[in-house]
This record gives structure tokens, sequence and C-alpha cells, in this order.
């Protein structure tokens, strides 16, 4: 009866003997070690444990003969080339004052960790939208009202090396219009239609090589299977334009990008759960993004290049969030990928 119940657990619970030898694992437990209760039970905790991280095999030899629980939070766990983040708490099973077995429990907690990350991504970005959009309205005001003064100004004067200054003036102006027209944002909700992503993804790359001078090289890695979303298309086309000119720039136009397209099951972005999520990856061998960068890169105004306005990447993850998505971003030596998620359909809170 008992195993029953814990077959319906989101729990690994893993039973040993006290010679560590797997006597039962649940149905959790057996797609954490991505294998079966087959092939798994039987086997000592050495040949589950070895080369999926030695500390837990550690773990459980000191649970043995210290005939103590023990809790270790947020140990790594390697599987299948894979590294996972979990929660572990083995506890003794007493018989007659003696150690006869070992249950281990097993939380992935990678999950949580990035819906976490990802509200508190979402929420600063929020707050340093509002904030710059304030800002914005603010210059744009008087920024008018100096642009109008300069027309009649220019209307008034005669000479020609006057006028020179007065159209300096409604150029500038006009430039930081166009400025603060950016900082503000997107200023519609997208017009949403069923397309296919494979075709905004194709766009953004005949553009981009289009605007290639150097040996660029663009690799496309499609999931042919993906269907339609539900999307602005001209929305879209702009996030992911930014994106991918980004890398460009990355790796000063000679450099090897990927546009990658996968479907992912069961995601959480925000608070909403998805069964199904579009995920896009923009990934270049450029020179990558400082540390110090990574965590303000989405952030208005924010910028490594000298001749940059840091505004292209806000923008695109204000796109993506009118279509309830996200934008993530990680990045190794001469590997940076910029990772879109697209719901498809509805969430469930």
């Amino acid at each position: 009866m008992y195993k029953r119940i814990l077959d319906h657990l989101t729990t690994a619970i893993l039973l040993f003997d006290k010679n560590l030898i797997l006597t039962y694992i649940n149905t959790a437990g057996e797609i954490m070690l991505t294998d079966s209760a087959r092939h798994l039970v039987g086997h000592d905790a050495l040949h589950l444990f070895k080369t999926a991280n030695p500390t837990l095999l550690a773990n459980l030899h000191q649970c043995l003969t210290m005939a103590e629980p023990l809790v270790d939070h947020a140990t790594i766990l390697n599987r299948m080339g894979q590294s996972v983040t979990i929660n572990l708490s083995a506890t003794p099973l007493l018989y007659a004052d003696q150690v006869q077995e070992i249950l281990v429990e097993l939380q992935q907690i990678d999950n949580h960790l990035r819906i976490s990350k990802d509200e508190q991504l979402l929420t600063q970005q929020n707050t340093a939208r509002l904030l710059i959009r304030g800002l914005a309205h603010e210059i744009k005001n008087p920024l008018g009202g100096l642009r109008g003064t300069a027309q009649l100004l220019d209307l008034e004067l005669d000479a020609p090396e006057l006028k020179e200054y007065t159209q300096i003036i409604i150029a500038e102006s006009d430039r930081l219009q166009g400025l603060m027209d950016k900082m503000l944002g997107p200023n519609k909700l997208p017009n949403k239609k069923s397309l296919n992503i494979h075709e905004v993804l194709e766009r953004v790359r005949n553009v981009v090589q289009a605007e290639s001078i150097g040996n660029l090289s663009i690799q496309c890695d499609y999931d042919p299977s993906i269907p339609n979303i539900n999307a602005d298309k001209d929305q879209l086309i702009q996030a992911l334009l930014n994106i991918t000119r980004n890398a460009v720039q990355a790796t000063d136009g000679k450099g090897h990008i990927i546009i990658k397209t996968r479907i992912h099951r069961h995601i959480t972005i925000g608070r909403k759960h998805y069964k199904l999520v579009v995920k896009c990856d923009i990934i270049d061998d450029g020179r990558g993004i400082e540390s110090e960068m990574m965590k303000q890169i989405f952030y208005p105004m924010v910028t490594g290049r000298a001749e940059g306005t840091g505004l292209g990447l806000s923008i695109a993850q204000a796109l993506i969030n009118q279509h309830d998505g996200l934008i993530e971003c990680s990045c190794e030596s001469g590997h940076t990928v910029f990772s879109i998620f697209l719901p498809l359909g509805e969430g469930n809170e």
C-alpha cells in the first residue's frame, strides 16, 4: 500500500539496506536518475552515485555509521551529462538499535531557484522601466517647447549664419525626441495572430546577413515540429532582431551565430505554469559579456559599447514580456546564449 502512495509523490524516494544496496525507488526517483527501477534496484550506492556525485555517497556512509538523520541543501547531482541542484534528506531506520535501512529523499530545486530568479528579474526590470519612462516623459515636455521656440526664432532671423544655429537646435531636439521615444518602449499592445516562429527567424536571419559585411556565419537548428504561436509578427521581429544584432556586434561581424528552436515542457514564467513553451536560442562565439554586466544587460541605458544606446535589449525584453514570455542570458568564455521563452497556449497559476 505504502509503495503505491510513494509512487505518486513528486519527490524521489530511495530505500537502501544496511549494505547500501538499493531495495526500492519510486517513479520520481526513476525520473531523477534517468533509469528504471528494474535496472537500479539491487545495485549498491557506489554504483549509483560514484559518477553522479561522490558527496552523496559520503553522506549515505555518514548516515549509516552515525545512525543520525542528515540533510544536505543545494547539492549537485550529475546525470547523463547534465547537472541538477537537489536537497538531500537521509533518515536511518533502526531495528533493535541497529541501522537496518536508510530512507533517502531527493528533491530537485532547480525549478524553484529559476522561478525565484525570473520573478526578481522581472520585478527589477519593471521598476527600472517605470523609472526611465517617468524620466523620459519629464524630458519630452520641455524638449517640445525648446524645439518650438527654435522654430519661431528661425522664422525671425534673416542671417544664414544665425539660422544655422537654430537648425542645429531643431536637429538635436529631434534626435533627443527619438531617443526618448525609444526609452518609453513599446507604446501599443501586440496584435497577435497565428504565425510560424521560423518565418520570423528567417526574416531576422536574412536582414542580419544582408547587413553584415564580414565573414559572418549563421547556422539554423530548427525543430520543424513546433506548432504556430499566437504573436505579433512585427514585434517579434523587432525583439529578435535586437538580440541577433547584439550577437553580430559581439563577434565583430565575423564570428559564428546559431539560431536554435526547441519545445520545452512544463515551464513556469513569472507565476504562470505553461505545459508547452517555445525556446529560441541565439548563440554566438563572440567576446562575451563581463560578469558585472550580466545582471544589468536588460536595464535601459546600460551598454558595454561606447556607441551603444543601451536600449536594444531592454526593448526586446519589454516586447517579449508583452507576449507573456521572458528572455534569459547565460555566458561562458566564447559562448553567449540569449534564450527567448514564448508560451504556447494559456498558462495556469
